[in-house]
């Protein structure tokens, strides 16, 4: 499977993003998905997933200005985030495998990602 990321770019604080991660080459219906974001200096931090069946896994510092939804008829995840703030400038990109979906280490395909900057 494929995965391409879109969506990210530049916005001001408070601003608000729909990124979007279309699936090719196999269909994403029956498995995890899952984004993840990453800086230079900090480690890799997995924002939100969700299941097969819908279920969402949203880290808890997050889940006021992030949410992930998935559309399998397209083979497409989104995440809509809130209120984006300058720390959460990073590369953002999704991922999909197996159960159990909440686990970061459940993960091994991902896209390229796109990048996403937050500042004024």
């Amino acid at each position: 499977v494929q995965l391409v990321e879109s969506g990210g770019g530049s916005v001001q604080p408070g601003g608000s993003l729909r990124l979007s991660c279309v699936a090719s080459g196999a269909t994403i219906s029956g498995g995890c998905m899952a984004w993840f974001r990453q800086t230079p200096d900090k480690e890799r931090e997995r924002v939100a997933a969700i299941s097969a069946r819908g279920e969402r896994y949203v880290n808890d510092a997050l889940k006021d200005r992030f949410s992930i939804s998935r559309d399998n008829a397209k083979n497409t995840v989104y995440l809509q985030i809130a209120d984006l703030q300058p720390e959460d400038t990073a590369i953002y990109y999704c991922a999909t495998g197996r159960p159990p979906c909440a686990l970061a280490t459940s993960y091994n395909t991902r896209g390229q990602g796109t990048q996403v900057t937050v500042s004024s």
